[in-house]
């Protein structure tokens, strides 16, 4: 047979499936990038970071999977959204507030010396536990099945043996009768040692 062009690239973007997915439960992760977003049309604040699973058979997961992805579009999936309390006394507020909370603890309780002081651009670089449960959801009409952060806990909990994972979420009429993987699984590479930005 006569060889014919591209065929290296196409190896490498026919293994790539788009289909692997974080199992649920507890991990390690470290934030590799945070960033700060003002909130719009009525919305709060966020505190949007970026991690990657920094230990266990896992490790790396997002860079991995970042790297695997050939599509040109691909983005870094390895994050979670901490909004930012309004202080405006209402129930929902309280809430968000609880919710900050348990973060800002949890990264306290993880890193030795760290201290929540009302500068989120040092976490970047953190350790924190992290909870992923499965996500029921319905995207462009398909029903699909990915993990998720929960919530946060201190390193230390991860190791729990008695942790009970969160049952499944479900969203936009998810029924569970057509579950599949998302197609749209994509990462990107952070070299060791490296403090570059990771673009959102």
């Amino acid at each position: 047979m006569k060889q014919f062009g591209g065929f290296e690239d196409a190896q490498k973007a026919a293994r790539y499936t788009g289909s692997a997915k974080l199992p649920s439960g507890a991990y390690v992760a470290k934030i590799m990038n945070v960033r700060y977003v003002a909130g719009e049309n009525g919305n709060s604040d966020r505190i949007d970071i970026q991690f990657d699973i920094a230990e266990g058979d896992y490790k790396g997961f997002f860079k991995k999977q970042y790297d695997e992805n050939t599509q040109e579009d691909k983005k870094w999936k390895g994050k979670s959204s901490v909004y930012v309390p309004k202080d405006d006394g209402s129930e929902k507020d309280n809430w968000t507030k609880n919710t900050f909370a348990k973060w800002t603890n949890a990264l306290e309780d993880s890193n030795n010396k760290y201290k929540w002081d009302w500068d989120e651009s040092k976490w970047k670089g953190l350790s924190i536990g992290l909870m992923f449960a499965e996500t029921g959801n319905v995207i462009e009409g398909k029903e699909c099945v990915y993990t998720e952060v929960r919530y946060p806990m201190s390193v230390e909990d991860t190791k729990k043996p008695d942790l009970k994972i969160p049952d499944i979420k479900k969203r936009n009429g998810y029924t569970g009768n057509k579950a599949s993987a998302p197609t749209d699984n994509s990462f990107m590479t952070i070299p060791d040692g490296i403090e570059e930005e990771i673009p959102f």
